[in-house]
Formats: C-alpha cells, sequence, structure tokens
C-alpha cells in the first residue's frame, strides 16, 4: 500500500520521471475552440494515402511521420475504436491490475517491460516489441504505436483546435493544410471511475517510464499534454508509419 500510494504521488509530479532524461509530460497547449462544417472539413480532412487497407494522412512533420486517420478498430475518424491496455493487442471487456498480461496481480510485479527490480522482473526493454504492439499485430506491418518522441512532435508541431466532427467531441490537429481528427473516446479503468466520453482521452505510446514502469507514456487529450498513464487501462491507439 505504501508503495502504490509512492507511485500515484511520483505520477501527480511528472516531473520527477523520466525515459532517457525525457519529461512526463509536456507543458499543456492553449486550444482554440471551433466546430467543422462540411466546408472547413471538405479538403484537409482527405488521406494523403493508404496502407494495408488503412487511410494516413501527410502533416509535413520534421520526422516524416504519417499518421492514421482513424483509431484501431475503427471505421471513421470520429468512432472510438477499440481500447487497449499498454502491451497488449485485444481489447477486452475488463481492465485491472488483475487480467493485465504483463504483471503478476499487481502494479509492483511487472513479468515484462521493466527496468526497475522495485517493480518486478527486469528486462531493460525499452518500448514495446512488435507482437506486443497493438497497431502493428492489428493492421500489419509498417504500422506502430507511436513513440514518444512522436507525440512530442506531433504537440510541439502542430495547430490543437477543440472541435466536434458529426456530433463527437475531440481535437482537430493540423499542418500544412492537412489535419486529422482525435476523438475523446476517454478511457477504460475497472479500479477508478472513467471519464465519459468527451471530456477526456489518451493515446498510447509504445515507451514506458523506466523508473516507474507500471505506468505508459501517453498523449492526453484532458491536458492537451504528453502524460502518462498505468499500463493497466484500456486506451485509444492512433497509429503510424514512416514515410521512408
Amino acid at each position: 500500500m505504501k508503495k502504490k500510494i509512492l507511485l500515484l504521488a511520483a505520477i501527480a509530479l511528472l516531473c520527477s520521471a523520466t525515459l532517457d532524461a525525457k519529461p512526463a509530460r509536456k507543458t499543456a497547449k492553449k486550444a482554440t475552440t471551433t466546430k467543422l462544417t462540411k466546408n472547413n472539413r471538405s479538403t484537409e480532412f482527405t488521406p494523403t494515402g493508404s496502407h494495408g487497407g488503412h487511410d494516413y494522412v501527410d502533416l509535413g512533420l520534421p520526422s516524416g511521420t504519417l499518421w492514421a486517420t482513424t483509431n484501431i478498430g475503427a471505421n471513421s475518424p470520429e468512432e472510438f475504436g477499440d481500447y487497449f491496455a499498454w502491451g497488449e493487442t485485444s481489447p477486452k471487456s475488463s481492465y485491472d491490475w488483475s487480467n493485465y498480461k504483463w504483471c503478476d496481480g499487481s502494479e509492483d510485479k511487472m513479468t515484462k517491460y521493466c527496468a526497475n527490480s522495485s517493480y518486478g522482473t527486469v528486462d531493460n526493454k525499452k518500448e514495446l516489441d512488435f507482437s506486443d504492439d497493438a497497431a502493428y499485430v492489428n493492421w500489419g506491418p509498417g504500422w506502430r504505436m507511436p513513440s514518444y518522441d512522436q507525440l512530442v512532435e506531433l504537440w510541439d508541431k502542430c495547430k490543437w483546435t477543440r472541435t466536434t466532427r458529426n456530433g463527437v467531441k475531440g481535437y482537430k490537429v493540423s499542418r500544412n493544410g492537412k489535419s486529422l481528427f482525435l476523438p475523446a473516446a476517454s478511457y477504460r479503468d475497472d479500479l477508478c471511475q472513467s471519464l465519459a466520453a468527451g471530456s477526456d482521452g489518451d493515446y498510447w505510446s509504445r515507451e514506458f517510464l523506466r523508473d516507474y514502469p507500471s505506468v505508459g507514456f501517453l498523449f492526453s487529450l484532458k491536458f492537451c499534454a504528453c502524460d502518462s498513464g498505468f499500463r493497466y487501462c484500456g486506451r485509444s491507439v492512433r497509429a503510424v508509419r514512416s514515410s521512408n
């Protein structure tokens, strides 16, 4: 119990947690608000291309990262899609430590992806294997869950606007005349109350906090910032691929 309290306190002070000296939360942006209409979404949301039957958009990011236009498990940009615990590749009906794949029942008994012996079996992995990447497993080679740096780049290099698309709240992310839509799909958590869809939404990366390996990096729509959260929770995945 004491360890759990300390861990929660550490997450609340995320500036002290690092992944190769990377901050866990980037300062939240001040987002504008608008409503999408047929006129202002006619061309900016047009996909740049498709790979393996899934559309992507090229925002002209410095890294060349191409972002999928829908969440894994969704058929349109505003659909929520499936929810995945970090490192799991299938959705499920409940999400807590007792049924999380990569632990032995609690957050201090990690069985994979652990770099701190206080939290389980150390393997010193730095990111998800392909076999544990929900984007790669569900959409095939060429797709991956984003890295921490790719989340930061999307946050830092794009304009973020609170908006509603076909009645669904979320964010329009824009750059160079192109945009993608991230719906506020909330998350799934059986150990505490999940916020209602439309008020929050988290998007996993494929990396985790090695100081606190029970926590994975994500992008939080609630804070409009890079953040982190417990790995057992079910959250959205927006896939990426390289332009090379």
